[in-house]
């Protein structure tokens, strides 16, 4: 069970992959003996152990030296005062360093599930509120039939002080809203998290937002492994301390920057698209399509080598 700190909230795909493709820009090993006391007591602060030891799903331990395929949950959490909050973002990346690829999918937060451990179907983000990560974890596996090897949770407040510690990401625009004009824009912190949250503008609705979403985590994911991030790490590492937590081990990082660092290169969006809106007992939910979450099971179980 992850256990609450007094310390701040998480933080990035923005989060997870984003502690283990920003750890990739340790290029030079003169530079991460410098960094390693900051590093290694940053990466404390944010290690958080699951109560499981590996994916119920998973028939083999994953080995990372092996470079196998891996899986990572992104949970955006956006946290409350009086309880824990409710992950509005959730995005699942399926690794695989010897295709050097990666496939993602952003879940629609509304998407009306079975909730694991409760017995009951409700919408997929009220899984954090009700069990945390825990719950959030086992939720998103039974839903893709997939195995989640590794989770990140960022605290979406804390979401901005990451992409400044990048000096700003670059996305493209599909269409002009708000203050973002239309083409290749430069985000700053504060930005980002207003170009993500955006839908009522939107005609896509959360669909649109959920594409902002994937535009945003594969920024970072780029930025985070370019040589100019690598002066920054003193500041990405106080941004990571304060917003993210993660089950992921120091030493799986190092292996991940190691073994998994081409496959961020290519990233594959994968979506869900067809589905239906149905209210049941006055609540607004989404329905997923069967066929097409079918067809994202298989995607993504051919990605991690577990059809």
């Amino acid at each position: 069970m992850f256990q609450r700190k007094a310390a701040n909230n998480i933080k990035k795909k923005r989060s997870w992959l984003g502690i283990a493709v920003k750890l990739a820009i340790i290029a030079g090993a003169l530079y991460l003996l410098v960094l390693f006391p900051k590093a290694t007591s940053t990466l404390d602060e944010i290690h958080e152990p699951l109560v499981r030891e590996a994916s119920p799903k998973r028939e083999e331990k994953i080995v990372l030296e092996n470079k196998d395929p891996i899986s990572v949950l992104l949970l955006g959490v956006d946290e409350r005062e009086d309880d824990r909050g409710r992950s509005d973002t959730m995005v699942v990346l399926a690794i695989n360093p010897e295709k050097e690829s990666t496939k993602m999918i952003s879940i629609p937060r509304d998407t009306y599930t079975e909730i694991v451990g409760l017995g009951m179907k409700d919408k997929i983000n009220h899984a954090y509120a009700f069990g945390g990560i825990e719950m959030s974890l086992a939720t998103t596996e039974k839903l893709l039939d997939i195995p989640i090897d590794y989770v990140v949770q960022l605290n979406m407040e804390g979401f901005e002080d990451i992409v400044n510690a990048l000096d700003g990401i670059s996305v493209d625009n599909a269409f002009a809203f708000d203050d973002f004009p239309a083409g290749e824009i430069t985000l700053s912190g504060s930005e980002a998290l207003d170009y993500v949250r955006m839908r009522k503008n939107d005609p896509d609705g959360d669909f649109g937002r959920q594409n902002r979403q994937k535009q945003v985590v594969k920024s970072i994911m780029v930025q985070a492994v370019s040589a100019t991030t690598l002066f920054n790490y003193p500041k990405i590492f106080d941004a990571l301390g304060d917003n993210v937590k993660t089950n992921m081990e120091f030493n799986e990082m190092i292996d991940v920057q190691k073994n998994y660092r081409n496959a961020t290169k290519e990233v594959e969006q994968l979506s869900f698209e067809n589905g239906y809106g149905e209210t049941i007992g006055g609540i607004w939910y989404y329905m997923m399509d069967q066929q097409e979450l079918a067809e994202v099971q298989t995607a993504m179980k051919a990605q991690l080598g577990t059809e």
